[in-house]
């Protein structure tokens, strides 16, 4: 039992900490370029009860790190209106960028916290280590998938602020597809290829070199290379 509470902890625990500050980061830029919707919702907060969908924020990335090492999940998405902000086009661009930005910070930092303990002086320090490990691996997948140019991700808005009309227009218009694309991309191509003996785990490999040369980045940044 306290083995799997050490485990469980080490791994909610960040990740509920990634996304919470990736949504607050979201209503917190949206506030202060000229749109409080977020704001007079309590949602630039760092309470993860505000930010937390039980589901997607806790037993599916929980789920999906002990069963594949890949980690997956959501938060309750907060509300922007991007026509209150001050300059709608360009100011979408840095309230997109915030979330995925404060990931990365967050991977520094957890990655410099890994450095300071030593895991062999008490167990506090190991859960430490271990949990300091996880944050950096839930956050950088985070960025990255988030990243991703494909509305309604915070790429995808990214790419709709940045990229002229003629191509804009089209990309803003598939994010009602957008979770769909997605569901599909992670879970019923690989179920398809695994019936027809062909590796279709597409997520992996749009995600996969990024990911680990972000990683590579934060170590040698960190001095943990």
């Amino acid at each position: 039992m306290e083995a799997w509470i050490f485990q469980v902890t080490a791994v909610a625990l960040p990740a509920i900490l990634a996304i919470t500050l990736h949504e607050a980061a979201h209503g917190f830029v949206a506030w202060r370029l000229g749109d409080d919707t977020a704001y007079r919702m309590g949602r630039v907060t760092f309470n993860p009860i505000r930010h937390i969908d039980p589901v997607g924020t806790v037993l599916l990335p929980a789920l999906m790190y002990f069963t594949t090492g890949f980690v997956f999940g959501w938060a309750k998405p907060v509300p922007v209106n991007f026509a209150r902000l001050d300059h709608p086009r360009r100011d979408m661009v840095w309230v997109a960028l915030a979330g995925p930005g404060t990931n990365f910070l967050l991977a520094v930092a957890s990655a410099l916290l890994w450095r300071l303990v030593n895991p062999d002086n008490s167990m506090v320090e190991l859960w430490i280590r271990s949990a300091a490990e996880v944050s950096v691996l839930v956050n950088v997948i985070l960025m990255v998938f988030n990243l991703i140019p494909l509305p309604p991700l915070d790429g995808g808005r990214v790419a709709v602020g940045i990229l002229p009309d003629f191509l804009a227009v089209p990309l803003s218009r598939l994010e009602r597809f957008g979770l769909l694309i997605l569901l599909a991309a992670f879970f019923l191509l690989p179920a398809l290829g695994r019936q027809i003996g062909v590796d279709l785990s597409v997520m992996h490999w749009v995600l996969g070199p990024p990911v680990d040369a972000v990683i590579d980045f934060i170590r040698a940044l960190t001095g943990n290379d």
